[in-house]
């Protein structure tokens, strides 16, 4: 049994503006095809081409005659990338687009994590690389540079495995993208494996120590207000940051819930908050919840937050508010497919290893009552 195919059909047109005396040169597809930018069907695509309706002089009518061979080379090979497409080949002209900008202008919307690989791609492939150039052995080649790399601010370091397994993620969910958008023949994830994570220690506070921190000035007031509302939300860093008035709002039971796309995951997510987490925030606003809020103030000033509420024995990250929200909600017995739910995670075994923390804490106290 055959399967028809359906040609669209790519036809020059013109467009007469009367008051200017110009003719627009645009294409005509039929049936419509998708914009890949704007994700909707179209017919026209304008090409910025213009022609003198009344040429006065044999300069312009060789001009209009330049001009519309142009604009017919275009529409060639429009029908043409159509028709490869359509048939399964690759277009030769998307082998040789580059992939460079491509790459960044993605990641300039998905966060600082793509922008760093962005950024390390760049480096090993010395800022030149066409979508021709993504071959298996290519792409190989990067993971062993990310192997050996050293993180871009500390270059006399060497990056973590776990750094480097996310880094690798990062970069094969790019290529998937650019095969789904048909940059690629082929999926080259099918030809890459992914690099095993180490097993680490997540560091939490106490709930006695979260308390010390809620009572610890902070030099950057913001800074505090945001650690406090990660500990109450399990909210991270990125999604922070970008928190904004209208992402809050009353749920249908007069409570409070967050309703924005996940940076991390860009997923529309909707979590409910208490309302000491919405008190924290203090006067609705407009804009941004979090104004002024710098992600380099997760560092220094972070430390030195921690160090004067009298932490000083953990290492403890913007990140791990996250942890303590979820350690803490299990300790306090909220079962694990609701705190699964409220961090958005896609799997239940990604929360597993909080529940794993409260054990340990539980056989921790054990032997601290003794007949001896």
């Amino acid at each position: 049994m055959s399967t028809a195919h359906t040609f669209v059909k790519v036809t020059l047109r013109e467009r007469l503006y009367e008051k200017t005396g110009h003719i627009a040169l645009y294409l005509d597809y039929y049936p419509p095809i998708r914009n890949p930018k704007t994700m909707k069907q179209t017919r026209r695509e304008y090409l910025g081409l213009y022609l003198y309706a009344k040429p006065t002089c044999d300069a312009l009518v060789a001009y209009n005659k330049e001009i519309r061979e142009k604009a017919l080379a275009i529409c060639c090979m429009r029908q043409t990338a159509l028709i490869n497409e359509d048939l399964g080949f690759m277009d030769h002209n998307k082998k040789k687009m580059d992939f460079l900008p491509y790459f960044k202008e993605h990641s300039d919307k998905k966060g600082d994590k793509w922008i760093s690989v962005y950024k390390h791609f760049y480096n090993f492939c010395g800022g030149k690389c066409t979508f021709g150039d993504l071959t298996v052995e290519f792409c190989q080649k990067f993971q062993l540079y990310l192997v050996d790399a050293a993180p871009l601010k500390r270059p006399n370091e060497k990056m973590c495995k776990n750094s480097v397994a996310a880094f690798w993620a990062t970069f094969r969910a790019m290529l998937k993208k650019a095969y789904l958008d048909k940059y690629l023949r082929e999926n080259i994830n099918d030809y890459l494996s992914a690099l095993k994570k180490e097993d680490v220690h997540k560091e939490y506070l106490t709930q006695e120590e979260v308390i010390k921190l809620a009572n610890t000035p902070c030099g950057h007031p913001v800074l505090k207000q945001a650690a406090l509302f990660s500990c109450l939300t399990g909210l991270r860093i990125s999604d922070i940051l970008k928190l904004r008035w209208e992402d809050i709002q009353m749920a249908p039971d007069e409570g409070y819930c967050l309703r924005f796309t996940s940076q991390k995951t860009d997923r529309d997510v909707t979590i409910p908050i208490g309302f000491q987490a919405y008190e924290l925030l203090g006067e609705r606003g407009e804009g941004k919840v979090f104004k002024g809020l710098k992600r380099c103030w997760t560092q220094v000033p972070l430390k030195k937050w921690l160090a004067e509420a009298g932490i000083k024995n953990k290492h403890i990250t913007f990140h791990c508010f996250r942890h303590t929200y979820a350690t803490l909600q299990i300790a306090a017995g909220t079962d694990i497919y609701t705190v699964s739910k409220m961090l958005t995670h896609k799997s239940v075994s990604t929360t597993q290893i909080y529940a794993d923390l409260v054990n340990e804490k539980k056989r921790a106290t054990v032997d601290k009552i003794t007949l001896k």
